[in-house]
C-alpha cells in the first residue's frame, strides 16, 4: 500500500462523529440519556472544526510548494 498524507481534518471528523454515534448508541440502548441538542452540536462543532483545520493544512502545504518550486526556478 502506498503511504499517503496526514490529513489531520478528515480526523478530527472521523472522531466527532464517531463520539456522536457513540453518544446515539448509548442513548438508543437505554445506558444514557443524551438529549439531541448535545449530540447535534457536537456533530457539526466537529464536522465544521475540521473543514477549518482542512483549509488551514491546505493553505500550508500550498505555500511549502510555492517555495519549493520557486527555489527551483532560482
Amino acid at each position: 500500500m502506498r503511504r499517503h498524507e496526514f490529513q489531520p481534518g478528515r480526523l478530527i471528523a472521523g472522531l466527532a462523529l464517531l463520539v456522536a454515534g457513540v453518544l446515539y448508541l448509548l442513548d438508543s440502548g437505554g445506558e444514557a440519556d443524551v438529549p439531541w441538542f448535545v449530540v447535534v452540536p457536537i456533530a457539526l462543532g466537529g464536522l465544521s472544526l475540521a473543514s477549518l483545520v482542512g483549509m488551514v493544512t491546505y493553505a500550508v502545504r500550498r505555500d511549502q510548494r510555492d517555495r519549493i518550486t520557486e527555489s527551483r526556478d532560482r
